[in-house]
């Protein structure tokens, strides 16, 4: 835990030095770029990505649309989840910020105090946990979406160490924390949110809100409505046959 604290030079720090020194060279706009999109940026497409898996959901049927509503309603607890459990686990492990261990880095990121849990300690890294909390979750309700969401967290993780606030360990141990929080408690969890999506399913006042339209209904038949006789015959052939 000491070589974890302290980051010694070993090949956590190198991979720091050589991802984060890709900002010297990199222009401008890119570094702008880069951090904006680590802070806040893929968080919110994560944000954007579940809630367009929400939109498809609803137009399954109603089993298959309460099954992904449920995993849907998973991913965002589960990422407060990760997150809450990260900050014992920051205070535990006491790892400073990168740039406070070692010089000559490029720090994108001015506003890093304000970040997800204890700003002041670096492992893990939240917005690594909770980007892949909801990639995972995402990836329960659905194969294809849930593979671009985890992809997104990978990117997330990669623009902190470029950003210079936290080192390649902090990004493995969010996506294992956030990976672990989601599955290891998915059975439960969706045990217990299932009856009470299918309550709401069954409401008439929020059932839209796990599947579009209700249930279908059979068309009426009017009995007393005359058949059309078949062309070239006339009314009178059918009084005659009888």
């Amino acid at each position: 835990m000491a070589g974890l604290t302290t980051g010694g030079p070993n090949v956590d720090v190198s991979l720091l030095y050589e991802v984060n020194g890709a900002a010297r060279r990199a222009p401008a706009w890119l570094d702008t770029a880069v951090s904006t999109a680590g802070e806040y940026g893929i968080l919110l497409a994560l944000v954007l990505l579940v809630l367009w898996c929400w939109r498809g959901a609803r137009r399954q049927d109603e089993s298959a649309a309460v099954e992904s509503f449920t995993a849907l309603v998973w991913a965002p607890l589960a990422a407060g989840l990760a997150l809450i459990v990260n900050v014992p686990l920051r205070e535990l492990v006491g790892r400073q910020r990168p740039f406070r261990q070692h010089e000559g880095l490029q720090v994108l990121d001015p506003g890093w105090g304000v970040g997800l849990g204890n700003a002041e300690f670096s492992f893990v890294s939240g917005h690594t946990t909770v980007a892949m909390a909801l990639g995972v979750g995402l990836f329960v309700a659905n194969r294809k979406l849930g593979m671009l969401g985890i992809g997104l967290a990978l990117a997330e993780g990669v623009c902190r160490v470029y950003m210079g606030v936290n080192y390649p360990t902090d990004v493995i141990g969010g996506l294992a924390l956030g990976t672990a929080v989601v599955l290891v408690l998915a059975p439960l969890a969706l045990a217990l949110l299932n009856p009470v999506v299918r309550a709401v399913a069954g409401s008439r006042r929020f059932g839209r809100l796990v599947r579009a339209g209700g249930r279908a209904r059979p068309l009426p038949v009017d009995l007393a409505q005359p058949r059309t006789p078949p062309a070239g015959r006339r009314p009178q052939d059918k009084d005659l046959a009888a």
